[in-house]
């Protein structure tokens, strides 16, 4: 009899080969669990990567958990088209053998953008960034117009209807954008894409609609040629939609040659565009350091400037526009190419202190004059201002001299008279401008400027009379009166209608109390463009002393609806300053309400 403990050991061993076999057996295997990776975030349009391409990794399908078809293989790579959160599961045969979650973000459309680029414009999100854009320009230009220059442009008229939920094919989480490469002769246009065959298709069908040849290229991309043999190229890449345009210097019946110029051809665009890796432009240097001087906006314009050999610090712009329904508002900083202590602030312009109230036009420029003459002539010693003081001087035009001679502060005031205005036209049948001009510059000395002046208008019709250091050049133009004043500190020049029914006062403080406390200020170069006023100004007269009550309401009729005609701004304001470390620009423009 065989002992108890032989046939415990046998019956352990049968069982153990059982398992073996079982577990070797390709019917009853247990199935390897694939790489699923960690949970994460990834960008739309952007593979992700699933699996492993080891030796032995399991071939698994892959359900990603968007609608797309299954893929099968050990490691395999999938675009989500649109944001949101996936599940993604492996599954060998019905089980399933693992799954991780992702969760998919629009893509920046920086991120979309080469790092080299030395021009963006874009617009950061489709949905929030269109519709003020749309708004405004319907109200400046009207909405048949807007739409009827919207529908010669395929990429921006998909994105319009994206985000009047029109087009689903287009993702109004991402963005629009124009940008340019430096060796590339043309502008690269972009668009964010939920289903990138779809927009593609779109935008080649309006091509051909246009009359332009659509010929198939590499995989995802195709060539558009206009007939006057201009040659684009539509790419999809990084969930974008991309158009490389290159500049078309042909004209028409002239032999074709556009590509001759192009250090880069459209085809090399995107070689470079699927070719660059990292976060493109969102993480330049240059960009992040300009980013936190400037509000946001709808629309940004990034410009870098050449790459040069060199070590100096090149200027880099960035402006962003923030665009309303009735308004736009724009705030941009240039870091300079030169230390900032090297600029000098101007002196403050006396006129805006004391002026006559009202302008419909205003305008201040507040700066060293040797910043002046700089710009100007050329740096002192220069060859650039070596030739152009030769060149004026054989003029007779001691320039050094004459630039020499300005304080640095120059004033411009406009002012509309609407009676002057309506006796004219009844009278002389002609819509012709009646109002005053006043324009102011401080001097140094005054020789340099007098002596130019006496130069330029001596023989004409000009008259000069001089009394107690005071010299007046006067002529008249369009039958009103225009001086030219020379005195010891000041240059003036008064133009046009009589002034004196017009209240005096602080301009200045006025137009700083509109357009801000550092406007019109020292250092300034500050524009103030008054509409409204203009408009109020013409509907205001009721009566006008020699001019029928009749033929008045006539002419303001005429001038009402002349005015119709143009686009309905109330106002628009720029106004550029030194700050630390660079230029400010600030400026608006407000459309009218009624």
């Amino acid at each position: 009899m065989r002992s108890s403990s032989s046939l415990s050991l046998r019956a352990l061993l049968s069982v153990l080969s059982v398992v073996a076999v079982g577990l070797l057996s390709p019917g009853c295997r247990r199935a390897a669990k694939p790489d699923m990776g960690l949970e994460r975030t990834v960008e739309a349009g952007v593979p992700a990567e699933f699996g492993s391409a080891q030796e032995g990794a399991p071939s698994v399908s892959w359900d990603f958990g968007d609608g797309s078809a299954a893929q099968t293989g050990a490691r395999v790579s999938h675009a989500f088209a649109r944001g949101g959160t996936y599940t993604v599961r492996a599954l060998d045969g019905s089980e399933e053998v693992g799954r991780v979650q992702l969760t998919v973000v629009p893509r920046p459309v920086l991120r979309a953008i080469p790092a080299d680029a030395a021009f963006a414009a874009y617009i950061p999100q489709l949905r929030g960034g269109v519709e003020p854009m749309l708004a405004l320009m319907g109200r400046l230009f009207g909405p048949d117009l807007v739409q009827r220059e919207l529908a010669k442009e395929p990429m921006l008229q998909l994105a319009v209807e994206s985000v009047r939920g029109s087009s689903q094919a287009v993702d109004a989480e991402e963005g629009f954008g124009l940008f340019s490469l430096p060796d590339f002769d043309g502008v690269v246009a972009m668009l964010g894409v939920a289903d990138g065959p779809a927009v593609m298709a779109a935008v080649l069908k309006d091509f051909e609609a246009d009359g332009k040849r659509v010929q198939p290229g590499a995989e995802g991309s195709a060539r558009v040629e206009s007939i006057t043999g201009e040659e684009m190229l539509v790419f999809l890449d990084r969930g974008y939609l991309y158009l490389a345009m290159p500049d078309a210097e042909t004209a028409p019946g002239e032999p074709v040659q556009a590509q001759a110029t192009v250090a880069m051809t459209a085809e090399a665009v995107r070689g470079h565009i699927a070719g660059f890796t990292g976060p493109g432009l969102s993480e330049s240097e240059v960009l992040t350091r300009l980013r936190g001087r400037v509000q946001e906006g709808s629309l940004y314009f990034y410009t870098a400037a050449p790459k040069q050999v060199t070590a100096e610090r090149l200027p880099v712009s960035l402006s962003s526009l923030r665009v309303k329904e009735d308004r736009v508002e724009l705030d941009g900083f240039t870091d300079f190419d030169k230390p900032l202590p090297e600029l000098k602030p101007g002196p403050v312009p006396a006129l805006l202190e004391k002026a006559p109230m009202g302008p419909v036009v205003a305008g201040m420029l507040s700066v060293h004059p040797g910043e002046v003459a700089s710009r100007l002539l050329g740096e002192p010693g220069s060859p650039k201002r070596a030739e152009v003081l030769a060149k004026w001087s054989q003029e007779g035009v001691d320039a050094e001299a004459l630039l020499g001679s300005l304080r640095g502060d120059v004033t411009l005031l406009v002012y509309f008279d609407a009676p002057a205005f309506y006796r004219n036209f009844i009278t002389n049948k002609r819509p012709e401008p009646r109002g005053s001009v006043l324009l102011e510059a401080g001097l140094s000395r005054p020789e340099p400027v007098l002596a130019a002046l006496t130069k330029t208008l001596t023989g004409s019709t000009w008259t000069q009379e001089k009394a107690k250091g005071v010299t007046r050049f006067r002529t008249r133009m369009m039958d009103q009166p225009v001086v030219f004043t020379v005195s010891a500190d000041r240059l003036s020049l008064e133009a046009g209608e009589a002034l004196e029914a017009r209240p005096r006062g602080d301009v200045g403080g006025a137009l700083r109390q509109r357009f801000g406390a550092s406007a019109f200020g020292p250092s300034h170069l500050s524009v103030m463009v008054d509409a409204g006023r203009l408009r109020a100004e013409l509907d205001a007269p009721e009566q006008v002393p020699g001019v029928p009550a009749a033929q008045l309401g006539a002419a303001k009729a005429l001038g009402g609806a002349f005015l119709d005609q143009l686009p309905p701004v109330d106002h628009a304001f720029m106004d550029l300053s030194l700050e630390e470390g660079g230029l400010r620009v600030r400026g608006r423009v407000v459309v009218r309400t009624n």
